[in-house]
């Protein structure tokens, strides 16, 4: 049977690692790998991986002259910087609803991204991306490539940010069908995935050939945890929650044995 040690620290790593008011972004020491996302007369920085996944969907979709990337990734210390302006500029109950708190930005992981529609003048923090044209046309198509729109209407109370129709979030091909499928922000999907402990219980996503076990397990504390995968998985994935543990999908075959 195989078996899988994870360090501590990777709980701090991966797709879907939740940065809010409530946990923190925690940088592991290790060198990050970003790369430009350019098309619309403009360029940001992002994870390597994700700002060409982006480059691809928007050429794809046509939207390289009409869509522009406004805001990517972001040290700590232009967080607090925006922050800083945003409070001193619009006030409290602005920054409270728009601007993360330095240190809580998913800007700063790489994996966040804000869009705007081509033009003369962009509001950096609330562009114009609204719910018709090439940018719905986005919006419709980004969960199945990974991206998620990370803070929808309705959902205010559940991620602490005003509604945003700009910012998006990379989270991989089949979290963001999921997610988009059952409506769900990436807060209620760490919730949804925790009632499947690995082993135990999974949560079965088929598409592609390929079925996929979706399941969850917290980390020991101060040490390393051991993960065994199912003994019918070709490959997997794994992701720390930066909370307290680790989620893990599992592709294997379709037609072999499910339990």
């Amino acid at each position: 049977m195989r078996e899988v040690l994870l360090p501590q620290e990777m709980i701090r790593t991966g797709d879907l690692i939740l940065v809010n008011a409530q946990f923190p972004f925690r940088e592991t020491g290790t060198d990050r790998f970003l790369l430009p996302a350019s098309f619309g007369g403009n360029r940001v920085l992002l994870d390597g991986r994700v700002a060409r996944l982006l480059e691809k969907l928007v050429l794809d979709l046509g939207g390289g002259e009409t869509l522009c990337p406004v805001s990517g990734w972001r040290s700590r210390e232009e967080q607090e910087a925006i922050y800083t302006r945003s409070l001193q500029e619009h006030g409290q109950h602005f920054a409270e609803q728009y601007v993360a708190l330095p240190g809580h930005s998913e800007h700063q992981t790489g994996f966040a991204v804000d869009l705007g529609l081509r033009s003369e003048t962009i509001d950096f923090l609330r562009p114009d991306f609204p719910y018709e044209g090439i940018c719905q046309k986005f919006r419709e198509q980004a969960s199945f490539r990974g991206f998620i729109q990370r803070y929808p209407q309705g959902k205010e109370n559940i991620t602490g940010i005003a509604h945003e129709p700009w910012h998006f979030r990379y989270v991989g091909e089949l979290h963001g069908e999921i997610m988009a499928a059952k409506h769900l922000t990436l807060e209620e999907y760490h919730q949804f995935l925790r009632q499947f402990p690995t082993g135990k219980r999974y949560y079965l996503y088929r598409g592609k050939g390929l079925r996929a076990y979706l399941s969850y397990q917290r980390a020991i504390p101060n040490g390393s945890t051991l993960w065994r995968p199912r003994q019918d998985t070709l490959y997997y994935s794994v992701s720390g929650d930066n909370q307290e543990g680790f989620l893990f999908t599992e592709w294997c075959r379709e037609g072999g044995k499910i339990s």
